[in-house]
């Protein structure tokens, strides 16, 4: 027979909210995980299944019986346990019950903290199935829900109330109570299609059972079933679905099994611009849509719903509601559209965007005054900032418009659909669509340096104002989501390759808050906000480059993330053990530098007549060096450099094993620890090689 078995607990609820389901789907394996690891029960997979009726957890190999614990275990000091005469005290006595051995089998040991006592406490293995049920009823009652309630007259609460336990230990069952209920081992099919009870013979049928009965258990088979339904409802009209995968997620605990009912609307919504159908379908419904085969908007909607019945009668309540949301919309956009973009700054000035930092309006003006700057900086023509500049003016003003108000996800592409629909050159309307860009961090960044320069703008002004004001990140806490803007920044910067300076650009968005009361001077915001970038961008380089890599291209500056990229590049690009080697020898001649005088190597040879040939070879190649170090990083020809300083790092090994530095002729010895000074500077320019491993 064999020792372990498939362990299986189901909660059957009434329908949990899906943020519910989905939570406690998370949270009920781990604390499974550890309850099982105290119960000293080993075990295999752990797999998650549930639904909006049920929380389930397989668990693969539970061993059916504890191993036997044999355990050290250390108690009071010695002068506690026993009394000036060698008997055991009250504390002896209570700890030898306590680890189940008498006070006598008790024995003295000697620690760093002086004479303890200690005995051994052997338990008995028991078998799984006694230890499980009470286990499973703490589990249950431990699972965290945003709110519990409580039903019947029971004291036991949980997110929504349970109606049935099943609880299996390979084909026997794992008897408990929970909320008046006895665990068993029959569960319940779909609802409304089958609903029934169903008695399970053994765990490892579960999911197969469940799926006759129209329930899809395994989270993501239900997931792929829903997109296979929705991409064959859409093939069989001649349509392609549009993928989303929020919606997805969103309907994913929505239902047990997913139905496609398909649905339409007049095409005279189809005058309403594409994304606010879409932000129509999925914002109030979450509803796909689809497109026919030249790419255009069908007046279609798909809906995912948990039952196949009276699906006509569903479908046209789905239409009705589908229809009356379309009508608000083309009201608000009609109503939009007869008030000029740039008229509405005005209302601008009643949006508060941060209590010190002022309104929308306000930082609209910052943004503006700031894109010329960073223009400047990024080597940018008139015309682009000037482009920018007009996108800047106008990049806000839909925040006061009725369609954004009801579909603030619209911010920006309605923008950009007014700016175009009232004669704005596109260009411009552009702008004000993409400086929200990147959104996430999948998202693309801005596709036009004039756009490019708002979005940079837009976020140097919320960084430099928060900060500012002392409302930097927290571990916890990130309310204005500043990670994201410095991240989005620095995509900006180096998908666009502008060289700008993080102190200057920082300093500019500083400057622009004049008249504001900070917590902060320009001097301190700049210095915290360097860091805060200087972490970012480790973080962005280390995706795909050596930790030491990016840790020795930022020590040599840190200020030019699109300059510290490059380096990175260069440098990773090098065989790794001649990394490795070149690090060694640097890190010598950095650490040997630190006790060097002030001033410049001489020529080894006329500083001693004896002078090692090595020395002067070092001496002379590190001139060479120099110059070849100079014409590179005026080239930003970083591959250069580094090849410059591995061809010069197998010279400077030779060197150590040639010579001794701290030789006893005070003057040999300092112009040797200066020539190791001067080497570490030179090649600190580019990187720190010391830190190279």
């Amino acid at each position: 027979m064999s020792d372990t078995q498939t362990f299986l607990v189901e909660i059957g609820v009434e329908e949990l909210p899906a943020s519910y389901a989905e939570n406690g789907l998370e949270a009920l394996p781990e604390l499974l995980r550890k309850r099982l690891a105290q119960l000293r029960l080993s075990h295999g997979a752990m797999r998650s299944l549930g639904t909006p009726r049920r929380l389930a957890v397989s668990v693969e190999g539970l061993a059916l019986q504890q191993p036997d614990l044999s355990e050290r275990v250390m108690g009071p000091a010695a002068k506690v346990a026993f009394d000036k005469d060698g008997q055991p005290t009250k504390a002896a006595h209570a700890f030898a019950a306590k680890i189940g051995c008498k006070a006598s089998e008790l024995e003295t040991v000697d620690t760093p903290k002086g004479a303890y006592v200690a005995g051994t406490r052997e338990e008995k293995g028991r078998a799984a199935i006694e230890l499980l049920g009470p286990m499973l009823a703490d589990v249950i009652k431990a699972i965290p829900f945003r709110k519990s309630m409580r039903w019947s007259d029971l004291d036991a609460t949980f997110g929504r109330p349970v109606r049935w336990l099943v609880a299996m230990l390979g084909t026997e069952v794992v008897p408990f109570e929970f909320a008046g209920l006895q665990s068993g081992r029959k569960t319940r099919g779909h609802r409304f299609l089958a609903n029934e009870e169903i008695a399970l013979a053994d765990p490892s049928q579960y999911v197969e059972t469940l799926k006759r009965v129209h329930v899809i258990v395994d989270v993501e088979q239900r997931s792929r079933s829903m997109v296979e339904r929705l991409r064959g409802a859409c093939a069989e009209r001649g349509l392609t679905l549009v993928d989303d995968d929020f919606l997805v997620h969103e309907n994913l605990f929505l239902v047990e099994e997913p139905y496609v009912i398909v649905g339409g609307f007049e095409d005279g919504f189809l005058k309403l611009p594409d994304q606010v159908i879409v932000a129509v379908a999925k914002g109030h419904q979450r509803y796909f849509c689809a497109r026919t085969q030249d790419g255009k908007l069908a007046p279609v909607y798909l809906a995912v719903a948990g039952t196949a019945e009276q699906p006509d009668k569903v479908r046209r309540g789905n239409d009705r509601v589908m229809r009356a949301r379309l009508s608000d919309a083309r009201f608000f956009f009609e109503e939009d559209m007869k008030v000029p973009l740039e008229k509405r700054r005005e209302q601008l000035k009643g949006i508060v965007f941060q209590d010190r930092l002022g309104s929308v309006l306000d930082k609209v003006e910052r943004i503006e005054r700031l894109v010329p700057e960073l223009g400047t900086l990024a080597g940018c023509d008139a015309a682009t900032v000037q482009t920018a500049q007009a996108g800047a003016g106008l990049a806000k003003c839909d925040l006061a418009t009725l369609m954004v108000g009801e579909f603030p996800e619209l911010q920006g592409e309605m923008g950009r659909e007014y700016a175009v629909g009232q004669g704005r050159p596109v260009a411009v309307a552009d702008v004000i669509r993409d400086h929200y860009q990147p959104k996430g961090a999948g998202d693309v960044t801005p596709p036009t340096d004039a756009a490019g320069l708002v979005a940079l703008a837009d976020r140097l002004d919320t960084l430099a104002g928060c900060f500012s004001i002392g409302l930097s990140p927290t571990g916890a806490a990130d309310p204005y989501a500043l990670r994201r803007a410095c991240l989005g920044s620095i995509r900006i910067l180096l998908d666009r390759g502008w060289g700008i300076s993080i102190r200057e650009a920082v300093g500019e968005g500083y400057d622009g808050l004049a008249g504001r009361k900070l917590s902060l001077s320009r001097d301190e915001a700049v210095a915290k906000l360097s860091d805060f970038f200087r972490d970012r961008l480790r973080g962005v380089l280390t995706e795909k480059n050596p930790a030491d890599v990016v840790d020795a291209c930022l020590a040599a500056g840190a200020d030019r993330p699109v300059d510290v990229r490059d380096r990175v590049m260069a440098l990773a690009e090098l065989d790794p053990a001649v990394r490795s080697k070149a690090g060694e020898v640097f890190k010598r001649a950095t650490n040997i530098a630190k006790d060097a005088p002030a001033g410049e190597p001489g020529d080894p040879g006329t500083v001693a007549a004896d002078a090692h040939e090595t020395e002067v070879a070092v001496f002379r190649a590190l001139g060479e060096l120099d110059s070849k170090l100079g014409q590179a990083q005026n080239a930003r020809d970083f591959p250069a450099a580094f090849a410059a300083i591995a061809a010069f790092a197998p010279l400077l090994g030779a060197f150590f094993e040639s010579v001794f530095v701290m030789t006893d002729d005070v003057v040999v010895r300092e112009n040797r620890l200066r020539l190791m000074r001067a080497i570490s500077e030179r090649c600190s320019g580019v990187a720190h090689f010391n830190l190279l491993t």
